[in-house]
């Protein structure tokens, strides 16, 4: 772990992440339902982060124990990258920013859907979630309960109510 200027929690966890990026790279690895290469998220990021920026965050959250790459077995030249038990910890920070966002800002009604559906879940499904992102990046046995189906059916009829409104 790096150098920590102060002793607060609360920066210390801020000193970990490093700044936006490397949240929205979390994000991507939590939400995404698969393990990263680097070249997902290059290309599958909606924020349009540049290659070198990515580069160094992921060095940097790897370093911090957020994340472990190791090779691809179906390609030699590449990694890919997983998320540690301290980075699935992170769920309850994200399901909490993800409720703030929902309340004070104007999110595309398609992107709030899982955001929306982890604060309808609440911990309970806050900790089902963890169970299958151990399952997805750790090699956990596959959960009951998939919080990510739930997700997902919550997102087709978002785009359902949608396409309705347009028509």
């Amino acid at each position: 772990m790096s150098y920590r200027r102060a002793g607060c929690p609360i920066n210390n966890t801020l000193e970990t992440f490093g700044d936006r990026w490397s949240l929205i790279i979390l994000r991507d690895s939590m939400f995404g339902g698969r393990r990263r290469t680097f070249r997902s998220y290059l290309t599958e990021s909606i924020e349009g982060i540049a290659s070198n920026i990515l580069a160094d965050r992921l060095k940097r959250l790897t370093a911090n124990g957020l994340l472990t790459r190791c090779a691809d077995p179906g390609h030699k030249q590449r990694v890919v990258y997983s998320l540690t038990e301290k980075a699935i910890e992170l769920v309850p920070l994200m399901a909490v920013m993800g409720s703030w966002g929902l309340r004070h800002t104007r999110p595309a009604a398609d992107l709030a859907t899982g955001a929306q559906v982890l604060e309808d879940g609440g911990p309970q499904l806050w900790s089902e979630f963890m169970d299958e992102l151990r399952h997805i990046h750790l090699g956990a046995p596959q959960p009951e309960v998939s919080a990510f189906a739930k997700m997902q059916v919550a997102y087709e009829a978002t785009m359902a109510a949608e396409a309705a409104a347009s028509a």
